[in-house]
């Protein structure tokens, strides 16, 4: 099946397209681009050089990926990239930035949805079914797990590791890690709780929840030391305690905590 490239369209005859893709107005695919299969490029939208995308991803209006990265000590020559896996929604005016390390990337999953106007820094690693809602940015170095949610507004300092199907709140300042399962809000952020809607539409168990619960309380009990804490819910013998445990012990940044 070919490509359906609209004339305005400027691509290099240096990219590396696969087939079916659909190429609209004023799309700008440049040199060493490779885009696999049935992809959707919606008009102005940019490719730049080092740009990898697998298939059936939908780029939006005058989303710009692989730009150079906003580090002031990148050297242009360097050659890194943006990865992309498959089933990517990327809206409007949404800035993807290429790796500020030689041969390094900043990658996204599968079936992300990037809302209009967010921001991805250099060297961030996203998951997947990761959803992020408008004018939110993250830093250089940012993790991000499968299914955490980033509300509107958020913005997450450089270095920072978000767990899996945890929750930002609206606006939030988020300036060290977030623990997976749990709800991030405010400014500056603190833990709100359990992102229970999360974990449902995840599909976990009532068991499920009910054990990772039971490690929250366990781990913000402030009466006894972190660190007797810390082995106790590495005692919990539950995937999600297990999951928790090592995300703290990985965690370089700290992890919010709740307001008590």
């Amino acid at each position: 099946m070919s490509n359906s490239i609209h004339p305005t369209a400027l691509v290099s005859d240096k990219a590396v397209l696969g087939s079916g893709n659909v190429i609209g107005a004023y799309v700008i695919i440049e040199d060493g681009v490779v885009l696999g299969n049935h992809n959707t490029l919606l008009s102005g939208s940019v490719l730049k050089s080092g740009s990898e995308l697998g298939n059936e991803n939908t780029i939006h209006e005058h989303a710009v990926i692989g730009g150079l990265p906003q580090d002031l000590g990148f050297d242009s020559k360097t050659a890194s990239y943006v990865k992309i896996g498959n089933k990517n929604t990327v809206r409007e005016f949404v800035t993807i930035h290429r790796a500020s390390q030689k041969n390094k990337a900043t990658t996204l999953g599968n079936e992300n949805y990037l809302m209009a106007q967010v921001h991805l820094g250099h060297d961030c690693e996203l998951g997947n079914n990761v959803i992020i809602a408008p004018s939110s940015g993250l830093g250089g170095f940012v993790t991000v797990e499968d299914r955490a949610f980033i509300s509107g507004g958020v913005m997450v300092h450089q270095f920072v590791h978000i767990g899996s199907i945890a929750m930002l709140g609206g606006n939030a300042k988020i300036t060290q890690d977030v623990l997976p399962y749990m709800m991030a809000d405010g400014n500056p952020a603190h833990i709100s709780g359990l992102n229970k809607v999360g974990l449902r539409r995840a599909g976990f168990k009532v068991a499920d929840i009910s054990a990772i619960k039971k490690a929250y309380q366990l781990l913000f009990n402030n009466e006894s030391k972190l660190e007797k804490r810390l082995h106790a819910l590495s005692q919990l013998d539950h995937p999600t305690s297990q999951h928790l445990t090592a995300f703290i012990h990985a965690s370089k940044r700290g992890f919010h905590r709740d307001k008590s």
